[in-house]
């Protein structure tokens, strides 16, 4: 029986030591997610902050473009009003070169 015994406890302390090596690797495993769990909140605040950065860039990029979209119609339309000053500056000086020529081929005006 002593025999039956020692096995018994042979046993025992190999059912023992196991217990405890699964114990180690439970509490490192435990480790491992608190770190992992603690490195995924920390991208998800990353993630959130650059998220209302990129926001307030797009925001600002629309005011932008917006802007420039105006202006891009204020130049077209005062362009436009500028070649047309200038197409009639160019009838006027065509029509006043016309009266002058006129003018000079009338008699009362040529010089003896």
């Amino acid at each position: 029986m002593t025999q039956q015994g020692a096995a018994l406890q042979g046993y025992n302390n190999e059912l023992v030591k196991c217990i405890e090596d699964l114990c180690m690797q439970k509490e490192e495993l435990n480790k491992q997610i608190q770190q992992a769990e603690e490195e995924k909140n920390k991208l998800q605040h990353e993630i959130q902050v650059l998220n209302e950065k990129l926001e307030c860039v797009c925001e600002n990029l629309a005011q932008k473009v917006a802007s420039r979209n105006e202006l891009d119609k204020i130049l077209a339309e005062t362009e436009a009003a500028y070649m047309k000053i200038l197409d009639s500056s160019r009838t006027l000086l065509n029509v006043l070169k016309k009266e002058v020529g006129s003018l000079k081929r009338t008699p009362e005006l040529k010089t003896s």
